[in-house]
């Protein structure tokens, strides 16, 4: 295995030197929720604010990332644990890098979120739980997935067909049926602020 002769290369500038540099710490928020929740659109507009702050952050889409990344990946459950194993890893990257780090990824097994969180120190994953009934995602239908899925088109959809595990304990709930994108933005930004991270 080519594993064997691979080490670790400890890289002379430290995360704590990257944060500092910054003016902020460094995190991961892992939006996760429904396919049509809003999570993208919230990560889009949190990083938006935190760029107007001359903060330095990153979006990681679902979307985005299977174009590239993860391209080859379905959507069977094996192929979907190995899509967020590669995106909790490029989101570790980032965190040494001293980049606030937005993920938007339906990533519906708690199992799979709970791995990521081991990858990064306490305080540095961040699981904000973008929650939407099913019925008001079926609504937005921003992509036509949930008809697809109605009709039988799309096989193993969450929510659907294939299971949705809420985060037991997230470190932030946003409603974002009864919320406004703004007041989201604004939630998670007291939070950040509240621990230290900004």
């Amino acid at each position: 295995m080519a594993g064997h002769n691979i080490v670790w290369h400890e890289t002379t500038i430290k995360k704590e030197e990257r944060q500092e540099r910054n003016g902020h710490k460094s995190a991961i928020l892992w939006f996760t929720g429904l396919s049509g929740a809003g999570k993208s659109t919230l990560a889009n507009a949190l990083e938006h604010q935190l760029f107007l702050e001359g903060k330095n952050s990153y979006v990681l889409d679902g979307d985005n990332v299977r174009h590239g990344l993860n391209k080859g990946l379905g959507f069977s459950d094996e192929d979907r644990k190995e899509n967020i194993r590669r995106i909790g890893e490029v989101a570790k990257l980032f965190v040494d890098a001293g980049t606030i780090v937005c993920t938007a990824f339906i990533s519906p097994f708690k199992e799979d979120r709970d791995r990521i969180r081991d990858l990064v120190e306490e305080g540095e994953f961040i699981e904000v739980y973008v929650r939407c009934s099913l019925e008001t995602c079926e609504e937005r239908d921003p992509k036509g997935l949930y008809k697809k899925a109605r009709a039988g088109e799309i096989p193993e959809f969450t929510g659907i067909s294939s299971p949705y595990e809420e985060p037991d304990a997230p470190e932030i709930i946003v409603e974002s049926d009864k919320q406004t994108v703004e007041e989201s933005v604004n939630v998670i930004v007291a939070y950040l602020k509240d621990k230290n991270i900004l």
